[in-house]
């Protein structure tokens, strides 16, 4: 196949089996065909997740989740590739995940109720732990910022509304401010997930370290 192999992982350990917690037995002896990255081959779930947290990235993803949107699980699956700090589900605790394609597994995922306790949360979150977090919504609005020419914050929240709503009117008065991405065609938005994909790369180029072994490229 032209993107890769046909099957995806790696078949059960060969040789004597290397020592180390974290190491997952059941993988070792069956295989592991999961959708991860070489370097977390046969280990296991919570080791993965430990090692993510020593190099996650200084930016948040944060969703409204009104309407149970599809976007959302494709959104974290995005935070997941560009090691988001968390991802915060605002509104109804449950959203569907089939779009994560279970990388919400190694992602943290927290519900707030409203914008509002979104907003108090990052604000409050001490500065050994990545914070205090400025809050930036994504919304077409007279006096947004230009996501191409701003210098993004390195401790930051990108909110993102509903599909076709965009951001209720509760979210726009808690933001510490708002961006906007240029666009050239004659529809008035883009994909909600797209936008989200946007946002997060731009941090990356501006803000992540590409000159190690960290930046996985295939």
């Amino acid at each position: 196949m032209p993107h890769g192999p046909p099957e995806v992982g790696v078949g059960p350990w060969e040789g004597p089996w290397p020592e180390g917690e974290q190491w997952d037995p059941d993988l070792l002896r069956e295989g592991d065909r999961r959708n991860v990255v070489d370097r977390y081959r046969y280990w296991t779930m919570a080791a993965i997740v430990a090692d993510l947290d020593t190099r996650r990235h200084g930016f948040h993803v944060a969703i409204e989740n009104w309407q149970h949107d599809f976007n959302i699980g494709t959104i974290v699956r995005t935070a997941n590739a560009f090691l988001a700090a968390e991802v915060h589900i605002v509104g109804n605790r449950r959203w569907n995940r089939r779009g994560a394609m279970v990388t919400d597994r190694y992602q943290h995922v927290k519900h707030h109720p409203d914008a509002a306790a979104l907003a108090s949360y990052l604000h409050a979150i001490p500065e050994d732990r990545g914070g205090p977090v400025r809050l930036l919504g994504i919304d077409n609005l007279p006096g947004s910022l230009h996501l191409e020419t701003m210098q993004l914050p390195r401790r930051v929240c990108f909110l993102f509304g509903q599909e076709g709503p965009g951001l209720s009117e509760s979210a726009r008065e808690v933001c510490d401010g708002t961006f906007s991405i240029a666009q050239f065609g004659s529809t008035r938005s883009i994909n909600a997930s797209s936008a989200a994909a946007i946002a997060m790369h731009s941090w990356v180029r501006e803000h992540a370290d590409l000159t190690g072994d960290d930046a996985w490229r295939g």
